[in-house]
């Protein structure tokens, strides 16, 4: 059985740091003297009282184990997420809907939005939103390194840093992974945030986007988002939204083996070669088929490619209207994704290549049914478990698209935007494609049932499908 005092008692824990970290949109409201400081003086106190009785209502023994770590990932993210969107529905009468997908997209760096009029918003609420994806990206980090791989979830036993046994003596281990993984994704974002400012943008608006690119999350503080700022911030916005798509514990080993090791790691060679080889041929065709300099259209490529790949999000030009290749490219790409253990979203790219060793260890046996094959990946050989693991998890995924788009085409939403809205939720990329919803759209318009089935969308790609949909097995909470 779920231990449920124990899982109450760590997500009061999640509920008080999310009342602590609004206290800081409220000072810059109080700073800036704007209207905004009740929205977030009362949410902060409706979130601590809640933490304050789901801790008196828990218990502090932390004896958890797999099955209680399932319930408490997906009710963590659910549970801040709707206390998260308070100020937003406390602020100009912002339905709760509205509010709960903002979060949502927010805290799992989705970045679709359904704000409008950001360019004179109050700076309180585009920081709360900037401090959602920040938190949201390395809460998932941590996660990914520290909770998924000991529940086999998705392939990431590839990625496991300690044994799969939850006891005192992997504690410490796990706490020293997370405090390093911070650290980096601290100092990287404090080297975007200066770069941007190098780059023309004011303090605030630096601020702003070093916390939404590092996240992969996309937010911006423009409608126009990034075609506001200068074509050096783009170069700095592809930077950086490429490093918050690598595995950031691998920059942990390469400080501490102080070792430059991070370009030996298969996933990351097959990350680099995705986006420098689409980036130049997208390159190519928008200069070939566009009355637009060659630099330009380079910049324009690997902008929204890498912008697309890391699921990031960022609106620069509608690569819609590119032309037919570039649509069908930028469709495939919202489903790629970059490495594990980064910020993005997506299938990822170590799943491709795991599927592809797959097929040649496949291929052999065809040819030599008596051989013996063992396809490796980082040296680690492919098991049967990571191939059954991959196989569900892709079966999840195009399922859960399937599913979603099914939904929303009966809510009434068009299919193109019904497709690519179900695979920018479950990718966690940002806009999807057409006049609705694309790079220059927005998703204020689509009935709320579809906005509360995305927001669901959004959650089940961010925590790797898996870890969600086992909660709907009746065996589960059985036993």
């Amino acid at each position: 059985m779920v231990k449920i005092r124990p899982v109450l008692y760590v997500l009061g824990s999640f509920l008080s740091a999310t009342a602590v970290c609004m206290q800081i949109p409220l000072i810059a409201a109080l700073v800036n003297g704007e209207n905004t400081s009740s929205a977030f003086f009362i949410s902060a106190l409706i979130t601590a009282s809640a933490a304050a009785i789901c801790m008196r209502m828990g218990e502090q023994k932390l004896n958890l184990q797999v099955r209680d770590m399932f319930v408490l990932t997906s009710a963590t993210w659910v549970a801040v997420s709707l206390f998260a969107a308070l100020p937003f529905t406390l602020y100009k009468d912002i339905s709760y809907t509205d509010a709960v997908f903002e979060t949502m997209s927010g805290i799992t760096t989705t970045g679709s939005t359904v704000l409008t009029g950001l360019d004179t918003m109050a700076h309180s609420i585009l920081l709360w939103r900037s401090l959602l994806q920040w938190i949201g990206g390395v809460g998932f980090i941590v996660m990914a390194v520290a909770i998924l791989p000991f529940l086999n979830v998705g392939a990431m036993r590839l990625f496991r840093t300690e044994s799969s046994d939850w006891s005192d003596k992997s504690t410490p281990r796990t706490k020293d992974i997370a405090r390093r993984l911070f650290m980096v994704y601290l100092v990287l974002s404090v080297l975007c945030m200066i770069c941007y400012n190098l780059a023309g943008m004011s303090w605030f608006d630096a601020v702003n986007h070093a916390m939404t690119t590092l996240s992969t999350g996309g937010f911006s503080t423009s409608d126009s988002s990034m075609s506001h700022f200068s074509p050096a911030a783009h170069w700095v916005g592809t930077v950086f939204m490429f490093a918050g798509g690598l595995p950031l514990l691998l920059f942990v080993h390469m400080i501490s083996s102080r070792k430059i090791g991070v370009w030996n790691d298969c996933q990351v060679k097959g990350y680099l070669r995705l986006v420098v080889s689409v980036s130049v041929l997208l390159a190519l065709w928008y200069w070939y088929t566009h009355e637009v300099s060659l630099l330009d259209a380079l910049r324009l490529s690997s902008f929204n490619v890498v912008s697309v790949v890391t699921t990031t999000g960022y609106g620069l030009t509608d690569y819609g209207t590119w032309g037919p290749i570039a649509y069908v490219t930028f469709m495939a790409l919202m489903l790629s994704g970059a490495c594990s253990g980064s910020t993005s979203g997506g299938i990822k790219v170590f799943r491709f290549q795991i599927g592809f060793a797959t097929v040649r260890e496949y291929l052999k046996h065809r040819m030599h049914p008596r051989g013996v094959f063992n396809e490796t990946y980082n040296k680690r050989v492919i098991d049967d478990d990571i191939i059954r693991s991959l196989i569900a998890f892709l079966l999840l995924y195009f399922g859960v698209i399937l599913a979603l788009t099914l939904f929303l085409v009966a809510v009434g939403v068009d299919p193109e935007t019904s497709f690519s809205g179900a695979i920018t939720a479950v990718s966690n990329v940002g806009p999807g494609m057409g006049p609705v919803i694309g790079p220059v759209g927005n998703f204020a318009t689509l009935p709320e049932s579809a906005k509360w089935a995305l927001a669901l969308g959004m959650l089940l790609g961010r925590l790797e499908l898996v870890t969600v949909a086992v909660l709907f097995h009746r065996n589960f909470w059985r036993y």
